[in-house]
C-alpha cells in the first residue's frame, strides 16, 4: 500500500516562518495544517479559473 502522505522540506526564511507559525496557532493549527489549508485554497482558486487538474495515478 502506497502512503498517501507526502513528506517535503521547506526551505524558507526563519522569521517569516516564525510569523506563520504564530498566525497558524492563534487559528487553532499546527504550521503544517496552516500550510495544507493554504494549499488547498489555492489550489481550488486556481481549478475554479481554469478547471480541473488531471492527475495520473501511477
Amino acid at each position: 500500500m502506497t502512503d498517501k502522505l507526502l513528506r517535503y522540506t521547506l526551505r524558507v526564511d526563519r522569521v517569516l516562518f516564525q510569523k506563520f507559525r504564530y498566525i497558524a496557532e492563534s487559528e487553532g493549527r499546527s504550521a503544517n495544517k496552516e500550510i495544507e489549508q493554504y494549499l488547498k485554497k489555492r489550489v481550488a482558486e486556481y481549478e475554479s479559473e481554469f478547471g480541473t487538474i488531471e492527475i495520473e495515478n501511477n
